[in-house]
């Protein structure tokens, strides 16, 4: 496994640890802008490719106050992998296939997903896809501020990740790195985990944007 690349001290040198660092770092700057209220979201960082391994965050724990061991580490299918179990036992997000999902679609070092309100009532506004142009901001998920509409696409929520897998790769958009999941709010990926954060808080603002102009 490798450390993820991330602005992590040196001194953190263990990959397992070095990603829950990054994700506890991440979590609690979302918590503290409100997209990640109580227990609800969940990040992910990939330790390796072959096999694939993800670090994500345990469910039902704060995402304000997470500490560096508050992971699980998954396969490809999201189910925990019992030679990385944690000390105390942690159970990973019932999405956490989805977000391995997402990295085998995308190639993304990193997926997080955040529960922001734009996200909610965006997806509400516009089932059919987000459309945005012009707005210099754009260039913060690599595409162009001008004469050209980019859609970041929406997808009905369902329980089954199987299924809401599904949806995501028929709807994916090449180079839109974020879906909006209807009612329940969105994925967001980058190649890095600081990436994949400034991806988020572009889609937000231009989530914001978009909601405020209609």
């Amino acid at each position: 496994m490798t450390t993820p690349d991330a602005g992590i001290p040196a001194s953190v040198s263990d990959p397992v640890h070095a990603a829950g660092a990054i994700l506890a770092r991440e979590a609690a700057r979302f918590a503290g802008l409100g997209w990640m209220r109580g227990t609800s979201g969940n990040l992910s960082v990939v330790l390796s490719r072959d096999p694939l391994r993800l670090a994500v965050t345990a469910s039902g724990l704060d995402k304000g106050e997470l500490a560096t061991d508050d992971l699980v580490v998954v396969d490809a299918t999201g189910t925990p992998v019992p030679e990385a179990a944690s000390t105390p036992p942690r159970r990973p997000s019932a999405e956490a296939g989805l977000h391995a999902r997402v990295v085998a679609l995308t190639g993304a070092g990193a997926v997080f997903h955040v529960h922001t309100l734009a996200a909610v009532r965006a997806g509400k506004r516009w089932p059919a896809g987000i459309e945005l142009r012009d707005l210099e901001m754009l260039k913060g998920i690599g595409r162009s501020a001008h004469d050209e509409t980019v859609t970041i696409p929406v997808i009905d929520n369902s329980q089954d990740m199987t299924e809401l897998g599904d949806r995501l790769e028929a709807a994916l958009v090449p180079g839109v790195p974020a879906v909006v999941v209807a009612s329940h709010g969105m994925y967001v990926w980058g190649e890095t985990p600081i990436q994949a954060r400034h991806h988020v808080e572009i889609v937000e603002w231009l989530l914001e944007y978009r909601m405020a102009e209609d």
